[in-house]
């Protein structure tokens, strides 16, 4: 006999539920109002189903250029993915080895995720608001005066700005990589040196393989933290925009479901990075279990 559910599961049940319709409903909502007829506005109900948002969101509407800042954004997004993979591989196979101040470092690595990300930000731009004046006042000392005549500041989309990504993408990149190798079996690297296999040859036949599902993982945050990032770019950007602080600015200013557009351009172009990612880490997981079975075939 199936015993009844308690009160208790109920009661968590409908709490869930309320937990989940608070957490997706917003955006739901959202992307169901990008698809107001052309008379539609913000709210419900819809005036008719259309495109027209899309459209007009693309074709500009006279405060700031979508495009552009798309693009800014994607090629940022991906400069942040490079970066956070190389380094967070490079950093995790480095600290596979004990040297002196390992924990010290370890622990500046992952120190930007308990700093607010507007403090972050706002040390950034003084930074670099340092190294502007310094450049104006004293490159005339080195004879470098027409550099400082005509200087602007360094600040900039992959200069302050992709540094205050990577200070948000390295720590979670850096966490991974660190749990990684942690459980790595250093028995399979003695193997294939033992066979004479160069340093390289070891890395890449033997380590990355087993290491790939991680590591496209390591490159999924690094996209997406970027992509959405925006506390971080707020003061660190310079003087052009990404897509999260063009949507920022209209939220001011946009009194038409051409915000509800670019909300749902941004989600799909997440929810496709993240697709993509699944479905690389399933075909690799897959490839070493086959690879696994042969292996186990080829011994018996």
């Amino acid at each position: 006999m199936i015993e009844g559910r308690s009160k208790a599961f109920w009661f968590l049940a409908f709490f869930f539920g309320l937990y989940v319709l608070f957490l997706y409903g917003p955006m739901i909502a959202i992307y169901i109002l990008s698809f107001q007829g052309p008379q539609g506005g913000l709210t419900f109900p819809m005036n008719g189903v259309s495109l027209t948002w899309f459209a007009k969101l693309w074709q500009g509407n006279g405060i700031i250029d979508i495009g552009a800042s798309f693009t800014r954004s994607l090629g940022l997004g991906v400069t942040v993915m490079v970066l956070t993979v190389v380094i967070s591989v490079s950093a995790g196979m480095a600290f596979r080895r004990r040297f002196a101040g390992q924990a010290l470092l370890f622990y500046v690595a992952i120190a930007s995720l308990i700093v607010p990300s507007l403090i972050t930000s706002l040390g950034i731009a003084l930074e670099f608001r340092l190294l502007d004046d310094y450049i104006i006042n004293h490159f005339g000392d080195w004879g470098l005066q027409d550099i400082a005549d005509n200087w602007q500041t360094a600040m900039g989309l992959y200069t302050s700005g992709l540094g205050a990504h990577l200070t948000w993408t390295l720590p979670f990149g850096l966490l991974i990589m660190f749990a990684i190798f942690n459980r790595f079996d250093p028995r399979l690297e003695e193997a294939a040196r033992d066979l004479g296999a160069t340093p390289w040859q070891t890395f890449r036949h033997v380590v990355l393989p087993i290491i790939a599902p991680s590591v496209v993982g390591i490159g999924l945050f690094g996209f997406t933290l970027s992509w959405d990032e925006l506390a971080r770019s707020s003061q660190a950007i310079g003087p052009v925009n990404t897509l999260p602080l063009d949507l920022q600015g209209l939220t001011t200013t946009v009194t038409q479901p051409d915000i509800y557009a670019l909300g749902t351009v941004i989600s799909v172009v997440s929810f496709t990075v993240i697709l993509i990612a699944v479905l690389t880490i399933r075909v690799l997981q897959r490839r070493q279990a086959a690879q696994g079975s042969d292996a186990g075939k080829g011994m018996v």
